[in-house]
């Protein structure tokens, strides 16, 4: 009888569920779960249809001050409901397309956002360490 031995990397797994963001992107629904890395200079992030996004989610952390360019992860229509806490103050948002996380080291190391899609709205909530590093249009 032959024994089956397999092996796993949690190492590798872990590294599986994230992702650096480098140049504009658009995410698609098979990226749900990761963890989204947001280097310094920020680029545009676009989430994808609501109507094919139900039960998707994706977590955002800023890995280093913000420097030269504003990230912008934007939905494809006026769907992010929500609410993220900056600097102590909640920054609300209602039927918004897009988000912004300011430049100029205004959003910085750890700070965070989720959002989940129901397959009809972005629901976003996080955390921002300084006043003026969040926006919604």
């Amino acid at each position: 009888m032959a024994t089956v031995v397999t092996y796993s990397n949690d190492n590798q797994r872990r590294f599986s569920k994230q992702k650096t963001i480098t140049a504009a992107t658009t995410l698609t629904p098979a990226d749900t779960g990761k963890t989204i890395l947001l280097p310094a200079v920020g680029k545009a992030i676009t989430l994808p249809a609501v109507g094919d996004s139900a039960g998707v989610q994706f977590k955002f952390i800023v890995q280093a001050a913000v420097i030269t360019t504003s990230w912008t992860i934007a939905a494809t229509t006026a769907k992010i409901y929500g609410q993220v806490v900056e600097a102590g103050l909640v920054q609300l948002a209602s039927a918004e397309t897009t988000m912004t996380l300011v430049k100029t080291s205004k959003a910085t190391f750890g700070d965070w956002l989720t959002l989940e899609c129901d397959g009809t709205n972005w629901y976003v909530g996080g955390q921002f360490s300084v006043a003026g590093s969040f926006t919604t249009a």
